[in-house]
């Protein structure tokens, strides 16, 4: 994965990680370089690998965090000045995905069932692809964002006077958005 510092005068110090679901730290992967600072208006590349000794599902993605941060390099101290310096984490799914699945990954948004319960909307996910909901709402009602999981339901508060049809658009595996869908509240 390229890390590229397009800043013309800024170096910066280039730290990564992998969270697992939970955001805990997890040694499943490598990646190399781990650390490295990274020149002004110059590139390098993240080798990222999979070393876990637990079997993932077969049935289903599992989904891991990548953490990048760049913190950029300390200007010399100028005497009775203060300063602000600006550290800028990113974080990027990773998903782990078997071979095989019973069904493609465009056609998981589909399966999802949407149940009033009443304040609160339980989002089923029967597929084993994890779906992230984006330009999410209730009738004319903004609902947050949110990702659920493959074979588990989510439940999320519904704002006031959310009626009416669901739409929403999904995070395709190239991070675009797809065309709005719509389904109904059972």
């Amino acid at each position: 994965m390229p890390i590229t510092n397009s800043d013309e005068k800024g170096t910066f110090l280039i730290q990564t990680w992998v969270e697992d679901s939970k955001e805990v730290k997890t040694s499943d992967f490598v990646i190399t370089p781990p650390l490295f600072a990274i020149d002004p208006e110059s590139e390098n590349t993240l080798r990222i690998a999979y070393i876990g000794s637990k079997t993932l599902p077969n049935d289903r993605e599992t989904v891991y965090w990548l953490n990048v941060k760049a913190i950029p390099a300390a200007k010399s101290p100028i005497k009775d000045s203060n300063t602000l310096q600006i550290a800028v984490l990113n974080r990027i799914k990773l998903f782990m995905r078997p071979k095989n699945l019973p069904m493609k990954s465009v056609d998981a948004p589909a399966q999802l069932r949407f149940h009033r319960s009443g304040s609160q909307l339980i989002i089923k996910n029967p597929t084993p692809y994890y779906v992230t909901l984006v330009q999410f709402k209730a009738g004319s009602q903004k609902i947050p964002n949110t990702m659920v999981s493959p074979m588990e339901s989510t439940t999320l508060t519904l704002p006031d006077n959310a009626q009416g049809e669901i739409t929403f658009q999904t995070v395709s595996d190239f991070g675009a958005n797809s065309a709005t869908q719509k389904s109904v509240m059972e």
